[in-house]
């Protein structure tokens, strides 16, 4: 029988932290494989940091969003949600106490 693994809980690392791997795989001393394995990182999570360094730079395709933009789009949706939710709770008191209004009247 293969054994399956169990999923890494989802880890954080601050931005000196990916800042100094993705130096690292830019030096060119090691490869990305290597490098993942060194300091105990998927591929694809260093693979995606080098491509937003890239784009953070300026290098990146045309229209990708930079991690600044990424995180006020994020702040945006966030606040829209909230706007949506207190908008939509506003409509529901305004017919509930419109209702009661009317039935007081009679």
């Amino acid at each position: 029988m293969a054994q399956q693994k169990k999923p890494r809980k989802r880890r954080k690392f601050t931005k000196e932290f990916k800042a100094d791997a993705v130096g690292l795989v830019k030096s060119g001393s090691k490869s990305i494989g290597q490098i993942s394995a060194d300091l105990d990182l998927t591929e694809s999570a260093l693979r995606n940091w080098v491509k937003q360094a890239e784009i953070d730079a300026g290098e990146g395709p045309e229209g990708a969003l930079t991690t600044e933009e990424k995180e006020e789009l994020r702040k945006l949706r966030r606040e829209n949600q909230q706007l949506r939710m207190e908008r939509d709770f506003l409509k529901k008191a305004s017919a509930y106490f419109a209702g009661e209004s009317s039935r007081s009247l009679k």
